[in-house]
Formats: C-alpha cells, structure tokens, sequence
C-alpha cells in the first residue's frame, strides 16, 4: 500500500503519542558490541528534532554517536546513570563574541556550565580573518570593547589559518563566518565611500578563498566602521559568492528601533531575494509587533530569512558605537581620537547628544574601560561616573576614550521594547537562541554566562517554550540554518556532542550587578566524544574541532 505524507506524518505522530502514554516508547533493540567509550543510561531523550522526548540510551564511540535505544546492559568505559536528567545534544551559539577570548581561554567554561558545544564566529563585519597584520591590528583596537585585546602567541591571516587555532586545543569547536569590515578595510581601506569595480571582484576573491578554506558565510555589521560603508550593492554582490556554496548572510542590521526596523529589514530582504541567498539577522532586538509582519511577509515571498535573539532587554557593545556621532568616527580610531582632542569637534559630540539622546548619559553604563585612571567607573552609568569624577559628563566620555584609545564597552538598555517582544519572539519559528556573549571587562553583560541557561531555565519553566522547543531552537535550527550537517540533533553516525542536564535544576546566575556568574543543572558535557564537564566537574580535555563549512 502507497502512504501519502500525510498518512506518514498521521501514523508517526499516532506512534509516538502511544509511546507517550505508555511511558516507555519502544526504541528498536541494537546490537551495542563492541563496548561503547561512553554510554548514558536511563534519561529522557530529546533529540534536537523538536519532537516529545523519549526513554532511552546513548551510546558514543570515538567521537560518533553510535547507537540509540535501549543499551542499558551494554559494555562501556564510561557509564553515566541519567535517570530523572535530560540527554541532548550539544547547543550552537551563532551569535558569541569569542573570536579572540576563546583563544585566551581555551576552556572557556561560561559556554561549557550552559552546555554550548559550538561557536560560530567572526559576527557583526567585525572579525579577525581573513585579514591582513594591519587589519587585524586595527579590529582588535576597534573591536575590544566586545572582542576584548588578549596577549596571543598564534598568528594566522586566513580563514584556514584562524580555525586552524583552535582545532583540538579548546574545549568548544569553532567556525566561522567571513567578515565584510576585514574584506573591505584589507580593499578598500577606511574611506567612507562605494567600493569600485576593481575592489569589488577583489573583496569576492578575498570571500571566495575563505569560503573555500571552510567559513560558512558572510557578516555585516553596518553600525561599525568601515563595515557601515558597505552599500546594498555591495553587498548584494558580494552574496552572490556565498549563494553557490551554500552559506548564510548574517548581518548586524543599519537599525533595530521603530524608526528604522523597516528600512533595515527591507535592506536584508533585498539581498536575499537579490542574490538568491539565505539571510539570517543578529539579535533581534525590536519592536515584535512592527517586525515580524514584515519578515512573515519576506518568507512567504521567498526569502530565508531567520534571525537570532538573547533574553535580555540591554545591549552591549563600544562606548564610541553607542555615543558618538558617525561624523565624529569617519576614518577609523586615530581619526576619531584626534577629533575627540579638538574642543570644535567635540561639541558635535555634545550637539549629538542632546534631545532624546541625552538619556544615554542616564541609561549607558561602563562594562570595560581598561585605563588605570578611568577602571574603577567599570558598572557605572555616564552620568554617575563624571558627577563621581567631577566632570561634564560630554567632556568625560571623550578623555575617557581618548585615554583608552577608544577600547570601551558599554551596556545600552533597549527602550523602545519590553518583555512582551521577547516573548513573542521566542514563539516565532525563524527564531533561533543565541548569547551575543561579551567575556571582557570587569562588568560586562551577564549573557555570555546566562543567555542559554537562562532560555533552558526560565523561559521553560514559565511556560514559553517546550523542553523540546527549547533545545531544537537551541541546537538544531543553528546547524540546519549554518550548514553543520553533523551537529544539532542526536543521530547515529552523528558528532558525539551531548549534554546531560537536570531541567528541574538548570538556571542562569549571572546578573548585571554579578555578571561572571557561571550558570548550574549541567551536569555532563561531551565534545567529539570526550568529556569536558563530568559529573559537575571540568576536566583537562580540550577536544573542540573546527567545523568547516561544505
């Protein structure tokens, strides 16, 4: 007898609703000789799919998951009782920044406590390959106040060097995106202007070589310098390299208030649709009642669009990005830390920072500031911190920066969106979790510690998502939308990244008072087979990969 799809579905779903009931799904008997490394024992099974749990085991052979079922008598080297503990598989975080922290923190626990196996980075046109001595030179003064500025012996200048860094030496595993900021400032440089036809086809050549040598797309972040000069067409031009290769456009867009959501959406869809490639949009702090009608239309147009989120109603990101004007930063740090010196220049400062601006004084607080003289402001707001100083709050951002030589971050709140957007977010089916994690400074945003925690702990408990839902936005729907077809989901023959969680225990603890808080329930965390986290407890192995794209 034929069976139409819908019968499939209908007698599947029939299948496992009767498992449900039953309490004890039947799992097929598997052969488990010879002995397994590892076997986890008597857990709830949530396989990344988004479908209901079930009981059973996992087994895990080198770095291969190899078999699922019922495996309870079984020979192993290792054996973890999971019994009242949930099994999944490893999250990926598409949207951390640990392109240089994780190199200077290899074990790198605040991922590891909330059981993220896997990063993907190189985000906001803002990372550190494929690129020149000079240009990394310039990202890492640039991007410090999110990126931070560690002391590193690895050198590297292409996308196949870079991920090369952190193969089995860190306990994540890594790959990455090609940022449009270093393709362009290794072209085009600083100049705030179209690229041209030559430096076009060069900026693809650049995209192209690190495509194939295993990135996974492209990133834009077109706030930061000098990826904001990057035109639509520019853009668009350079995703029809990532369209063949099956990568992804991920792009910090021009704007996420009321005012310019839509323009910055319609940019995004444009390229997509253009280019014919899928795009994806970083955390996606707006209005959801403005946003989601226009990017439910874009899908139902044709476009891939998917976007990303962390739980949290403040940014961070520079001091220089969040409160100076864009006249002030044309042609980069040195450029802007002249005009920050030159009293005419800096009352643009002031005149930008007045009307509805001038609540960022009341509103944006210091996360690192790493001059001696200006550190101990580190978790104050602007205003707080120049009225303890004594000074013009104006006058002491711009000495501050000058002091720092513009490696500042802050943390911004979102004013123009509350809980309800989160929530609402949360729900929609192109939404995937992620931390926008930040590991520098002395009070730095508490999402890098908490975000996935905080998605597994609260947001399920109240009711948001499924458990299910949960680790499938979490997992799965990164590394179907990133192309990792061997990570996300519990399979046979598929990457031995696991997790082991109590779902009753598992919280964030960081706060923005206490940010560096590591979060609790994860009790056991694999990658490529080996353990990092065991029993509570972290373990010498570093045994990340870099995950190269196809």
């Amino acid at each position: 007898m034929k069976l139409t799809r819908r019968k499939c579905l209908a007698t599947g779903a029939a299948a496992i609703a009767a498992g449900i009931v039953r309490g004890q799904p039947n799992l097929p008997r598997i052969d488990a000789r010879p002995p397994f490394d590892i076997l986890i024992v008597n857990g709830r099974v949530v396989d990344g799919s988004g479908g209901p749990w079930v009981r059973g085991d996992v087994g895990l052979r080198g770095d291969r998951i190899a078999a699922i079922g019922r495996l309870g008598d079984a020979a192993a080297t290792t054996r973890i009782d999971a019994v009242g503990k949930v099994v999944a598989p490893g999250f990926i975080d598409p949207h951390p920044h640990g392109d240089l922290m994780l190199l200077a923190d290899p074990a790198h626990e605040p991922a590891i406590r909330q059981g993220v196996t896997t990063y993907i980075l190189g985000q906001d046109g803002c990372g550190f390959a494929p690129a020149s001595a000079t240009t990394q030179q310039y990202m890492r003064r640039y991007t410090a106040g999110f990126s931070g500025n560690p002391q590193l012996s690895q050198r590297w200048s292409t996308v196949a060097e870079y991920l090369g860094q952190f193969d089995r030496r860190t306990a994540l595993n890594v790959t990455c995106l090609v940022p449009n900021g270093c393709v362009r400032l290794d072209t085009v440089g600083l100049d705030p202007r179209r690229a041209t036809a030559d430096e076009l086809r060069a900026m693809r050549r650049r995209l192209r070589e690190g495509l194939e040598q295993g990135a996974v797309g492209l990133s834009s972040g077109l706030i930061y310098i000098p990826s904001r000069y990057a035109d639509t067409a520019e853009l668009t031009e350079l995703c029809r390299e990532i369209a063949p290769r099956g990568g992804v456009y991920v792009t910090h867009m021009r704007g996420y208030t009321p005012e310019t959501v839509g323009p910055a959406l319609e940019e995004v869809f444009a390229i997509g649709r253009d280019a014919e490639c899928p795009v994806h949009v970083s955390h996606f702090n707006v209005q959801a009642n403005l946003a989601l009608p226009l990017l439910d239309r874009a899908r139902a147009a044709g476009v891939d669009v998917t976007f990303d989120l962390y739980p949290y109603l403040v940014g961070s990101t520079t001091v220089g990005a969040t409160l100076l004007p864009p006249v002030v930063q044309v042609g980069g740090i040195d450029a802007t830390l002249t005009r920050l010196k030159d009293p005419n220049e800096r009352r643009k400062v002031r005149d930008w920072l007045t009307g509805t601006r001038k609540r960022l004084l009341e509103t944006v607080s210091f996360t690192h500031v790493p001059a001696a003289e200006y550190k101990r402001f580190e978790g104050m707001t602007v205003a707080k911190a120049a009225a303890a100083a004594g000074r013009d709050p104006v006058d002491f951002v711009c000495d501050l920066l000058i002091a720092c030589g513009m490696e500042a971050g802050c943390l911004a709140p979102h004013s123009w969106r509350e809980e309800r957007d989160i929530d609402i977010l949360m729900r929609h089916p192109a939404m995937m979790a992620c931390s926008d994690g930040i590991f520098v400074g002395g009070a730095p945003h508490p999402r890098g510690w908490s975000a996935f925690a905080r998605y597994l702990g609260h947001y399920v408990r109240q009711g948001t998502w499924t458990l299910e839902e949960a680790v499938a936005k979490m997992s799965a729907r990164a590394a179907r939308k990133f192309g990792l077809k061997d990570r996300g989901m519990l399979r046979e023959a598929m990457a031995a990244d696991v997790i082991v969680f109590d779902p009753a225990t598992v919280r964030d603890r960081a706060t923005f008072g206490n940010s560096r808080q590591l979060a609790d329930g994860m009790e056991h965390v694999i990658v490529n087979g080996k353990l990092v986290l065991h029993a509570g407890k972290r373990t010498e192995a570093r045994p990340g990969r870099a995950l190269r794209g196809s």
